[in-house]
């Protein structure tokens, strides 16, 4: 996509990615409404993705899991969900486990989000902003804990987990609003496409 934000890790230094999977979104390709945001005239269900990874260094002790969209119109994207602390022992989360207030493992915390609180946030574009990107991050952490609460600040937990992640697996599906989808498919059907 031309004239788009970077994504949040293209400036960090680079570490080895792993192969980061979904039963629910798919890298590129847009997300249903059951990943939106539930308010502002989006009929979304707020549900997390089922997110599964592999291949991540032996070294790695915990993992974290952000979703970030850079193309909020925010001047500085939109942090959507953030849970850390996950155990090495855990490579999946099921659908819905960040939207409940039980669906983490063990150990597991969320870290406020930018709606302002914690747990996942669904996806959210404004009618005629063109397709939302959304990072789904898998962080292969190299300690069990990370020096942070879930009264951290986004920006403040994103620092941190810069100076422990050791490899990153990342998908990044997109989201159009149901307005835009609309007039898309207006345009398809009214050229004869």
């Amino acid at each position: 996509m031309a004239n788009r934000a970077p994504l949040p890790y293209d400036f960090l230094p680079p570490v080895p990615s792993f192969a980061v999977t979904s039963a629910d979104v798919a890298d590129g390709h847009p997300m249903s409404d059951r990943h939106a945001y539930d308010s502002d005239g989006i009929p979304g269900d707020n549900v997390s993705p089922h997110l599964s990874w592999s291949g991540f260094p032996a070294q790695t002790k915990s993992f974290a899991i952000t979703c970030y969209d850079p193309d909020a119109a925010t001047g500085s994207g939109f942090w959507h969900w953030l849970v850390f602390d996950i155990p090495v022992s855990v490579t999946s989360l099921a659908s819905g486990a960040g939207s409940a207030p039980d669906g983490l493992p063990a150990g597991a915390f969320h870290v406020c989000n930018d709606f302002g609180d914690k747990g996942f946030r669904g996806a959210l574009a404004v009618a005629g902003d063109p397709a939302h990107r959304y990072v789904f991050a898998v962080h292969a952490v190299d300690s069990d804990k990370l020096d942070i609460d879930s009264g951290t600040t986004p920006a403040l937990a994103g620092l941190n987990l810069g100076f422990h992640t050791i490899a990153r697996g990342l998908l990044v599906p997109v989201y159009v609003p149901p307005v835009q989808r609309a007039v898309i498919a207006e345009n398809i059907s009214g050229s004869g496409g």
